[in-house]
């Protein structure tokens, strides 16, 4: 690190989890971001503030008004442009020194192999669940940590499956895919500003410690916030052994 890293991230350095290696370990660290709406925008902002070296953000939307109220890495005079494109504008105000790519495009599978290959850690920030499960499907099949939010009205939730344990459980173990009927848009259903802002940062949270290997991640841990009354419940997960996603097939028998 340079003179102004060491400033810029002093105090980081300053706590013993961390010091200098672990902000070194940051500095080459690779985090794939998937969307850029009201949970990426807090992800992105604090992972880039905290110095990760490289984000990847992908989303296929362009700013809208309607975003305004929740999504803070965007601004007034975004509307009309890409998401990814707004927010890689605003993490270059927050912190020049990451390298940011922004790929304004759909996810589909197949792109998604290439993408989570390259990265240390996935996060989920999606808005339905086709892509969440594409996402988990990827991250199973390589191996990859994967820090999953979602929020909707006034509830949120936030877990980790770091799918490079085998005991861990995927988000098809939580959530079979069932299609996309149940899926719950914050264009219909509303959402609380705020709400987005605090599983956003958990999320960050636990992409640091992750990359950091301190503490104790969410993997195996479902946080529950009901906002209204701020009250968090937390739900032990356990992997689905007969899960098709990460379950471990039985051996074939011998004839």
């Amino acid at each position: 690190m340079n003179d102004n890293q060491l400033l810029r991230y002093s105090r980081h350095i300053l706590l013993p989890q961390i010091g200098i290696e672990g902000q070194e370990t940051l500095l080459r660290s690779h985090v794939l971001i998937i969307g850029a709406g009201g949970l990426g925008s807090p992800v992105a902002m604090y992972l880039a503030a905290s110095g990760i070296g490289k984000l990847t953000i992908c989303d296929s939307d362009n700013v809208d008004l309607t975003n305004l109220q929740r999504q803070i890495a965007h601004g007034t005079e975004a509307i009309g442009t890409s998401k990814t494109h707004s927010a890689k504008k605003t993490l270059a105000r927050i912190n020049p020194d990451v390298t940011v790519v922004a790929l304004n495009e759909r996810m589909d599978e197949s792109r998604l192999q290439d993408l989570v290959r390259d990265a240390d850690v996935i996060v989920d920030a999606s808005d339905n669940f086709a892509t969440r499960h594409a996402v988990n499907r990827v991250c199973a099949a390589h191996k990859k940590p994967l820090v999953s939010g979602a929020v909707v009205r006034l509830d949120g939730q936030v877990t980790v499956f770091d799918l490079r344990r085998s005991s861990s459980a995927c988000y098809y173990c939580l959530f079979p895919a069932k299609g996309g009927k149940d899926d719950m848009r914050c264009a219909v259903m509303g959402v609380f500003a705020p709400l987005v802002g605090i599983i956003g940062c958990v999320q960050a949270a636990e992409t640091l410690k992750i990359l950091l290997d301190i503490g104790e991640t969410l993997n195996g841990r479902f946080l529950i916030l009901d906002a209204s009354s701020m009250e968090w419940r937390s739900v032990k997960l356990n992997k689905d052994p007969a899960c098709t996603v990460c379950g471990v097939p039985e051996p074939a028998m011998a004839e």
